[in-house]
């Protein structure tokens, strides 16, 4: 059996690769996939690929390629979903704030710099006009740590996705001011070059293990009432959610990648962009 670690959020999208290790689809292939939750996200993943604590990532797709940019020595090995997240804004459901705009120039809560929280604000301040330069953040590490700061109002505002955080907004915690899509489709499968160049047939055959999995997913017979148990998540949310989601089976565009490196540009958190080639490789 040959070991691979791989990391992603505890969140539905990545339902398949738990049923797929549940199931023994890697086993069979002489494969012990190691799979580990980080509520903390894409920025404390990052770092775990870069310190060799993880082999593989289900990531989104701003954060690793900064993070690659930055000098982390991975390469993302195909998309994983085609669609982008919608990340909910939202603010303690007892705070004053009842605008989108009332939040230029507040404090955003982030799971870590360099997360998707964090780059985000961006997006969503560069979307909403406001001056980049009065961005301030406030790191909570995980969702329950943005309750414990939006409720104390160490923080005003935060964005996690949308249907994550609806049973926070369902029980009266949050309070849910509007939405900030990606520009590009959200989640990648990232891998470092140490784990590529010692494991690529195996991570290969990873990738079309789950690849199987996941073009058949939405086609699962109650896959929303088994999505809706496991995440505590009221069936018409989930409902909504598998309609605006796509799993992919194929490497990320070009164009994407572009796309993604002009506007981190574009809003000072890159220096410069990166070839294609070192941001990207096909197995």
């Amino acid at each position: 059996m040959k070991t691979i670690r791989i990391v992603g959020v505890p969140e539905h999208f990545n339902l398949p690769w738990l049923m797929a290790i549940e199931e023994g689809a890697f086993e069979k292939q002489g494969i012990d996939l190691i799979w580990t939750d980080v509520p903390e996200g894409t920025g404390k993943m990052s770092s775990m690929l870069m310190t060799d604590e993880a082999d593989m990532a289900v990531i989104l797709t701003e954060g690793i390629i900064r993070s690659i940019i930055e000098g982390n020595p991975c390469k993302i090995i195909q998309e994983y979903i085609a669609s982008p997240l919608f990340w909910g804004i939202h603010v303690g459901a007892k705070s004053n704030f009842q605008e989108l705009n009332e939040l230029n120039g507040k404090i955003a809560a982030i799971s870590r710099y360099g997360s998707g929280s964090h780059l985000m604000s961006y997006v969503n301040a560069e979307n909403e006009s406001w001056d980049l330069e009065n961005l301030k953040f406030n790191v909570i590490n995980t969702i329950d740590g943005a309750v414990v700061s939006l409720t104390s109002g160490t923080s005003d505002y935060f964005l996690w996705e949308r249907f994550t955080t609806k049973p926070l907004v369902d029980k009266g915690i949050f309070r849910h001011l509007g939405d900030c899509p990606t520009p590009w489709p959200c989640f990648v499968i990232a891998a470092s070059d140490k784990s590529l160049k010692k494991n690529d047939a195996i991570i290969k055959t990873i990738l079309e293990i789950i690849n199987n999995y996941t073009a058949e997913f939405k086609s699962i017979p109650s896959i929303n009432k088994t999505l809706s148990n496991q995440y505590q998540q009221e069936l018409e949310d989930i409902n909504s959610w598998l309609q605006l989601t796509e799993w992919s089976q194929a490497q990320i565009s070009k164009k994407t990648v572009e796309k993604v490196q002009e506007t981190l540009k574009n809003l000072n958190l890159i220096p410069h962009k990166f070839g294609l080639e070192e941001i990207l490789t096909n197995l």
